[in-house]
């Protein structure tokens, strides 16, 4: 047993740092930070989960069965969160790392859950100009996916930004898509700096390093910095900015009306 274990309270959910949970609507950058932390030398930051979502409402449906056995509510979520805590512990020992994150978008709907179940956890929320969040919906899975963008990406972002406003500065980042990709190091040197990690250059070569990802993952990646304009190095700048020659009229009019709101607000022009 490491030193770290042996200093952990018995039964709890949490590790000595706590854990990391990457949150944003779907490509706003979140697979990207997820695998920049992975990278790093003490963080394991593994595939999307999902479990927590399901264990949400699997949870609220079966609350009345749970209460008739007398134990208090802290008691479930302290039992699921070490459930959860568990696996992801064992996966990061296996890749030699000490502390583990997760990243999985759909998280910023059950944030009020997760924060019950790790009440010490830090919450990264990565943001995107919203216009090219349905932009990009559009380019990997089509005019449909598109069209649900455009009141999926207020929704996720409302989620999030709501539960940030409850915690404490050291329990919520937000991190802009644009600059993680503009400004590489200096943007994770604050990220590093918010979870309090020492600073690793293997962040800045995540696709030098081996990760558990999807092969369609790896292969849509390497199509992109193949193509036109995409510069030969770990992270691409191209696609900021995509909505100006990718959305059409429909699609700018319909972000105008349900979404621009949320847009303002977060200061895009």
């Amino acid at each position: 047993m490491s030193e770290q274990e042996q200093g952990r309270p018995e039964g709890t959910a949490e590790q000595e740092a706590p854990p990391i949970f990457i949150v944003g609507c779907h490509r706003s950058g979140t697979t990207l930070l997820r695998l920049m932390l992975d990278s790093h030398g003490r963080i394991s930051c593994g595939p999307e989960s999902g479990l927590l979502a399901d264990l949400s409402r699997l949870h609220k449906r079966n609350l009345g069965y749970m209460r008739n056995y007398r134990l208090p509510d802290e008691y479930w979520y302290g039992k699921f969160g070490e459930m959860f805590s568990s696996f992801k512990n064992d996966y990061a020992r296996s890749k030699g790392k000490t502390r583990w994150a997760d990243k999985t978008p759909k998280y910023a709907l059950s944030l009020d859950y997760i924060l019950k179940l790790f009440p010490t956890c830090q919450i990264v929320h990565v943001v995107r100009d919203g216009r090219d969040v349905v932009a990009s919906h559009r380019d990997r899975w089509g005019y449909w996916s598109a069209l649900k963008a455009v009141e999926k990406w207020p929704r996720y972002v409302r989620a999030a930004r709501a539960a940030g406003a409850k915690l404490p500065p050291d329990r919520y980042f937000e991190l802009r898509y644009e600059k993680l990709v503009g400004d590489t190091e200096a943007t994770m040197r604050r990220l590093l700096d918010f979870v309090g990690e020492p600073w690793d250059a293997d962040v800045l070569q995540h696709d030098k390093k081996p990760h558990d990802i999807a092969g369609h993952y790896a292969g849509f990646v390497a199509s992109r910095r193949a193509g036109a304009g995409a510069p030969a190095t770990a992270v691409y700048r191209n696609r900021v900015g995509s909505h100006k020659r990718e959305l059409d009229p429909l699609l700018r009019l319909l972000f105008k009306l349900r979404a621009q709101s949320t847009l303002v607000e977060l200061g895009y022009s």
